[in-house]
């Protein structure tokens, strides 16, 4: 042993005489006792685990606190249960059933089969009764389920008799024993609620019958919850939490179903005790005592109970209660942060016709109705429209009450609905709910109530509030999605005449414009993205909406009073839809679907919103302008120009016919953005485009004609004798059979004058054009019957023409074609149509505003009509128009039964309308459809669509105002011996000069063969116009002969006159000789 290194260490004696051995080896022996006793605690507490997971497996649901059970251990004649069972767990549920029998025995020994030994004090702190009942309980038993409704109606009785059911559960002492008593409380209000809904095929009848069959076992378990959750109790909230935990809502739901399965018509009139149990739960948010936690919404009220279909015809009470503006505000509040993401809150659809999300908005729509007449609030106006628009955009279309299986009845203003939506349709009695709910009523107070105190003023200036903003944004999400969802006609007029809409978010967009703030509202939508353009929305709103008012507006509103917004501001909203289609189309455009083409509008836009959301803005945009650009055209109010956007024009020429290419989608979207001009090179280069003819072209027809004399060569297939004073008949009778291939190729014209005898001169294209100007001019004469003129002299179909010709349908289809190659040819023709027959061709619809073309005085008289101020069935007016065709009077109905329809204060716009449209659409809609598919077989419609009517007659006709004589001076050649400084040359331009417009005309037309110039500018004029010189030796024989011209060739052949009288004498004499070709 080595020296420790402390001398103070002494070896201690036990004096007891024990050795230090014997001592560690007692303590050794206690340390082992505590260790063995605490391995058998632990072992003790996982067997208690597994037997409450056993309990818990075998009774179906989750028990989430295990504090029950530990008191259960405890409550059960100091039985320590957990022991007991702990070497029994291994073998599962049948020992656990063994253990419940056993107390289930003892429980029915102690309180009897029916609890008839049952008393008060049963239900205070100190008892086990509730713990013996609540550990055995299994609702699929009878005897289990009897007890419990006897319990239940005990309880009921206690709690009648004093009045207290805090002091039956708690005694006198509720604050130290509260804890005990929720669980009770809570464990017992989930007994009797799964008692019922594992028997709910049992007891459906009981659960919706009358109150007054309280004694029903059904009954007495409800009114036991209604007690236990009773407002006024201390526990209320956390019992009701409790419950709701336990997916509660989800429970009732599918109770509820079970009337759904039976087709329920509608309620009794009397409140059920079910009814009345939803109606507490329902309420007691609104209560003050409330503190009750944010539930998952996934197991909330407005989740599980609002997708019940036609919840209201079950509980119409409950609907006035949900109806409370408070009351439901809470509700949609708590919906607005999920129900983006309804998909993964709503609970599965009960079956296609039925999803969940179009269940919740029927019923949302419904009780909607009621809530907003009780005086909703600007806050539950803005939680409503943003939870329905979510819900609205999810629907497919919806199909008017009129429009039965799958047909459609389309109108102008309607998305077409794809084949793949068409197979998705809702439930006729569900889509009904949603459709009856979303009337124009319900729109007029929804729109009040959000936009209502943002009525615009002058003073309203600089930028919008947070309010302002957020009415806007809910407004303008709901009616998106609205618009793309219900058919228009039905919502539009409400909107238009019945809202402040237009002026209010006119005001908005004009001071987020003049304020350069537009990011303010995209930054704060619930709809749109941060870094979407402002604009979007309520463009997409705006837009159509006031686009239905220009239809409905006259001119002296329009123009003169300048409703509904001033001229300035028009040409300030011109300047912001420029600048938003160009941002669109050209400056960020961005790859989306073709939804035009799709018809998938509801589809695409609950697939891509925001995509959808700006194709709409491009859509409508582009009609509202190209309306606006119409009523610049009937009186000019700004430039014509301000349409236009600063196109590139040698880029966007280079890319305007490629397919797929920004210039070709804005010609196809947006053509007005395009100058005129630029539309009217990339029409001729695409349609009228022919290769300019000369002289070695006619030489080599002519020897074509030598070496091949066939009548089926290709050169003499398309070649017509035509007589002069027979042109219309000649040319119907041999063109119009001719096939769409043949109508596009060269055709060839000899004429017969009046003595029989061909014409001289061989048509290379001088003779045909001088064709087309003489047929048209006969063929479009009010004398022949085909048409007729308004009083400024256009030209429309005659609704008569069949008393006149009885082949008139046949010869308006070979007119529109005869057009058509005018245009495809690039021929001018002096024909002035009236622009509602224009826009025929454009397959558009004429409005009350197009009428004072047609008829003025009749304008006139519907005008007077509309700003009638007394009682217009004192006029005796009745939904009847009379026609009045060569002496032949007739009398329509306007409406089913109108003659006994009279006209009133109330339906005098539909009347004016109604006759509107009878005189520009009704009467010539046979005529202008067989012109229209005439024309189409040469012109495509998407490149008439390019042009606005008012564009379009320039294309047929040119400008009105004649030729520039200096345009074609600095685009004419010279040969034989004349050039620029000629004094010849010099003479002719002055006389040029000093000619009456109609010789101009005539002179063009003699060297030529059209008395109208090129569209664009005698630039364009192939080929280039020239002068020669004919008569070489000057003699005075040579210098007596008149003018000639090649008008194949646009030739002019000019004797070298020597004076300006001569010149002009022989000119006149030329140009009005009505020689045909045989001055050449």
């Amino acid at each position: 042993m080595f020296f420790s290194g402390d001398p103070t260490t002494r070896k201690r004696v036990d004096l007891g005489g024990r050795s230090s051995k014997e001592r560690d080896r007692q303590k050794l022996l206690e340390q082992t006792r505590l260790e063995r006793n605490k391995r058998l605690w632990l072992r003790q507490q996982n067997s208690a685990a597994l037997i409450i997971q056993f309990v818990a497996e075998a009774d179906g649901f989750v028990m989430f606190d295990c504090s029950w059970m530990c008191e259960l251990t405890v409550g059960l004649h100091g039985r320590n249960v957990a022991f007991c069972l702990a070497s029994k767990c291994f073998r599962g549920r049948r020992v656990v059933e063994g253990e419940r029998s056993k107390v289930r025995h003892n429980f029915f020994l102690n309180y009897g089969q029916y609890c008839q030994d049952v008393n008060r004090q049963c239900f205070g702190p100190d008892s086990d009764f509730i713990y013996q009942f609540l550990f055995f309980f299994n609702p699929r038993y009878v005897a289990d389920f009897s007890a419990l409704v006897e319990i239940c109606r005990l309880l009921l009785e206690f709690v009648c008799d004093s009045g207290d059911a805090v002091s039956l559960f708690a005694g006198m002492d509720y604050s130290s024993k509260h804890a005990l008593v929720e669980y009770r409380v809570k464990n017992l209000a989930y007994a009797c609620l799964r008692a019922i809904y594992e028997n709910r095929d049992r007891l459906k009848d009981q659960l919706f019958s009358a109150p007054e069959k309280s004694n029903q076992s059904a009954n007495v378990l409800l009114d036991a919850v209604i007690s236990l959750i009773d407002p006024k109790l201390p526990w209320a909230c956390n019992i009701l939490c409790y419950l709701s935990d336990r997916n509660m809502f989800s429970m009732l739901r599918e109770i509820f179903l079970l009337e759904k399965k039976k087709n329920l018509q509608g309620s009794t009139g009397t409140i059920s005790s079910l009814e009345s149990l939803l109606a507490l739960i329902l309420s007691h948010v609104d209560q003050a005592s409330c503190t009750c936690s944010s539930s998952d919404p996934r197991r909330s009220f407005s989740s599980q109970i609002l997708v019940v279909p036609f919840l209201w015809r079950l509980f119409p009470h409950l609907k006035e209660i949900f109806a409370a503006p408070h009351l439901s505000q809470h509700y949609l509040h708590q919906m607005v942060s999920c129900v983006k993401d309804h998909t993964n809150v709503l609970p599965g659809d009960i079956s296609s016709d039925f999803p969940s999300y179009a269940c919740l908005l029927g019923n949302l729509l419904e009780v909607a109705g009621v809530a907003i007449a009780q005086h909703g609030s600007f806050a539950w106006a803005i939680d409503f429209a943003t939870v329905s628009t979510y819900l609205v955009q999810a629907l497919p279309p919806l199909r008017t009450p009129n429009q039965g299986g799958t047909d459609s009845s389309m109108n102008e203003d309607e998305m077409l609905v794809g084949d793949e939506l068409s197979q998705i349709t809702l439930n006729r009695d569900l889509e009904q709910q949603i459709f009856n709910a979303l009337d124009s009523r319900f729109l007029l107070q929804l729109i009040n109530a959000l936009l209502g105190a943002l009525v615009p003023t002058n003073s309203r200036k600089g930028r919008p509030d947070d309010k302002e903003v957020a009415a806007v944004d809910a407004a303008c999400s709901f009616l998106h999605v609205t618009f793309n969802t219900l058919p228009l006609e039905r919502i539009m007029t409400v909107l238009a005449y019945r809202t402040e809409l237009v002026p209010i978010l006119w005001n908005f967009m004009k001071r987020l414009n003049e304020n350069n703030s537009w990011s303010s509202l995209s930054g704060r939508s619930a709809y749109m993205p941060a870094n979407a353009p402002g604009w979007l929305l309520p463009l997409a709103v705006f837009c159509p909406v006031y686009k239905h008012m220009l239809t409905i507006v006259d001119n002296e509103e329009f123009y003169e009073q300048e409703k509904p917004l001033s001229l300035k501001d028009i040409r300030l909203l011109i300047v912001i839809l420029r600048q938003a289609l160009w941002q669109i189309l050209w400056l960020n455009p961005v790859v989306t679907p073709d939804f035009s083409k799709s018809g998938d509008g509801p589809s695409a836009m609950k697939r891509q919103p925001i995509e959808f959301l700006q194709h709409r803005v491009c859509v409508v945009a582009s009609e509202l302008m190209s309306q606006l650009q119409d009523w610049n055209n009937r009186r000019e109010f700004t430039s014509p120009s301000d349409f236009n956007a600063d196109v590139p024009s040698d880029l966007f020429m280079s890319q305007a016919l490629t397919e797929n290419t920004r210039a070709n989608d804005i010609l196809k979207q947006a053509p007005f953005l395009v100058p005129f001009t630029s539309r009217a090179k990339i029409f001729h280069n695409y349609v009228c485009f022919n290769p300019p003819l000369d002289i070695d072209f006619l030489q080599s027809q002519l020897a074509t004609m030598k070496e091949r004399n066939s009548a089926h060569s290709i050169f003499t297939r398309n070649r017509f004798k035509i007589r002069r004073d027979h042109i219309l008949e000649d040319s119907f009778s041999q063109l119009n059979a001719l096939a769409e291939d043949d109508l596009r190729g060269v055709i060839r014209i000899t004429f017969v004058n009046e003595l029989g005898v061909e014409e001289a001169g061989i048509d290379g294209g001088g003779i045909f054009k001088d064709f087309m100007e003489n047929i048209t001019r006969a063929a479009f004469d009010i004398q022949y019957g085909l048409f007729k003129e308004t009083a400024d002299h256009l030209l429309y179909p005659n609704p008569g023409s069949g008393l006149v010709h009885e082949q008139h349908l046949e010869y308006f289809h070979f007119l529109g074609t005869i057009l058509a190659k005018a245009m495809f040819e690039g021929i001018l023709v002096d024909i002035p149509f009236a622009t509602f027959f224009l826009s025929k061709l454009k397959q558009k619809y004429n409005y009350l505003n197009d009428l004072p073309s047609l008829d003025p005085e009749l304008y006139r008289h519907l005008i007077f009509l509309k700003n009638y101020g007394g009682d217009k069935t004192q006029l005796e007016l009745y939904f009847v128009i009379d026609n009045n065709e060569y002496g032949e009077q007739t009398e329509e109905e306007l409406l089913p039964e109108g003659k006994s329809k009279r006209v009133s204060n109330e339906n005098v716009i539909t009347f004016i309308h109604l006759v509107a449209n009878h005189r520009l659409n009704f009467q010539i809609r046979q005529q202008s459809s067989h012109f229209l598919k005439g024309f189409q077989q040469l012109i495509p419609k998407e490149w008439i669509d390019i042009f606005n009517e008012h564009e379009l007659q320039l294309l047929i006709s040119g400008s009105v105002d004649g030729f520039d004589v200096e345009d074609l001076r600095a685009h004419t050649n010279y040969t034989g011996g004349y050039h620029e400084d000629h004094y010849v040359i010099e003479m002719f331009w002055e006389v040029i000069q000093n000619l009456s417009l109609e010789n101009r005309r005539k002179l063009l037309k003699f060297a030529t063969g059209c008395s109208r110039g090129p569209l664009l500018g005698f630039k364009y004029l192939e080929p280039t116009f020239c002068i020669q010189r004919t008569a070489g030796n000057a003699s005075e024989e040579a210098l007596d002969r008149l003018p000639t011209s090649a008008t194949c060739m646009n030739l002019l052949k000019l004797p070298p006159y020597r004076s300006k009288e001569q010149m002009e004498q022989k000119l006149v004499y030329a140009i009005n000789s009505d020689a045909g070709f045989d001055l050449s």
